[in-house]
């Protein structure tokens, strides 16, 4: 009896999926169990199939598709590219075909409008069939450019490609100060507005590289910076006597060597209160040295003295003691001057 349940099972597991082995392995019911699952396993077979016929039914009635075969293109400045794009035949043989430019800012504005190229790029793209070609890019150029397909009946499809323009770092503007506060914050910056793709950013102390994460190396495991290499700050949250030494800066990209900013030596050091107070007893001797030469010039009457103004009088005389022949009787002036 056991040579045949053998035989019986080697060839119903040629003929079933490897799921069916596990339920044949540990299955109570013997042969009659195995046939029953072997139609069940035809059956899910089947209805996989019709899933599988009716998604690719699915895609063909929804064929229209653009697309570009190269969507993340590099290239050195000052030299040609193509921007590819296709669609499929589904939108006819009069598709609308438009291009977009976005740049990195977010401001958008048409490349090919109407068949047309616009008026930034008249003079510097064209379109052949439905791919662009840039006779040169420059940096300016960076982002990403949208290919845009209509059909007649308001089909609708786009590809997107990115352009990055390669161009080499530039010698980083570094800001370091010479002096600092023990406990104070202080940040040191460089940036670099030449590199594409943006620069990354290198920090050295006494010609030694700074690690991004201090604390999980050896020997910079008291230092208390926060670097930050791609806007290229290094912050010191309360600098220590410790951090004075000689500092510089290194941008680098992929598009070319990297460039460094000279070193500046920054101090770091206690609050100067000796040098405090003196400043403000020497500001204070001034003060009364200016008074004391005010008041001896006054008194010896080097600065002009201010004259008092009398108050004018005015006289008031009358032309006649007797009232003429337009009297009325009353007295009236007549003429008055000024004393």
């Amino acid at each position: 009896m056991l040579i045949p349940e053998m035989t019986s099972f080697k060839r119903y597991h040629e003929a079933v999926p490897f799921w069916s082995l596990a339920c044949v392995t540990f299955s109570p019911s013997g042969s009659r169990g195995i046939n029953e699952r072997v139609a069940n396993t035809k059956m899910i077979s089947g209805w996989l199939v019709s899933v599988l016929l009716f998604a690719c039914a699915a895609t063909v009635i929804s064929g229209f598709s653009v697309t570009t075969s190269n969507a993340n293109v590099q290239v050195k400045e000052n030299t040609g590219v193509d921007l590819t794009c296709s669609y499929s035949a589904d939108f006819g043989s009069n598709a609308r075909v438009e291009w977009k430019f976005k740049d990195f800012t977010g401001s958008q504005k048409y490349v090919f409008y109407d068949g047309k190229p616009t008026g930034p790029y008249a003079n510097r793209v064209t379109m052949h069939g439905s791919n662009v070609r840039f006779k040169e890019v420059t940096r300016k150029d960076n982002g990403v450019y949208d290919c845009e397909v209509s059909g007649v009946n308001s089909q609708f499809g786009e590809a997107r490609v990115k352009l990055t323009v390669l161009v080499a770092p530039s010698p980083p503007l570094c800001r370091i100060p010479t002096s600092a506060t023990t406990g104070k914050k202080v940040i040191l910056s460089c940036h670099d507005k030449d590199g594409s793709p943006p620069s990354q950013y290198k920090w050295y102390r006494n010609n030694i590289l700074l690690p991004p994460e201090p604390s999980k190396v050896s020997g910079f495991q008291n230092s208390t910076y926060l670097l930050n290499s791609a806007n290229g700050h290094l912050e010191f949250p309360s600098v220590k006597k410790m951090d004075t030494a000689d500092y510089f800066c290194e941008a680098f990209n992929s598009a070319g060597p990297s460039k460094r900013c000279r070193a500046v030596k920054m101090e770091v050091g206690d609050v100067n209160t000796g040098g405090i107070v003196a400043g403000v007893i020497v500001a204070l001797v001034l003060v009364v040295l200016l008074a004391l030469g005010l008041w001896y010039a006054h008194k010896k009457g080097y600065l002009p003295r201010m004259t008092e103004s009398k108050p004018k009088a005015v006289v008031y005389q009358p032309s006649s003691m007797y009232g003429g022949e337009d009297d009325d009787g009353e007295f009236k002036q007549k003429s008055s001057f000024v004393v």
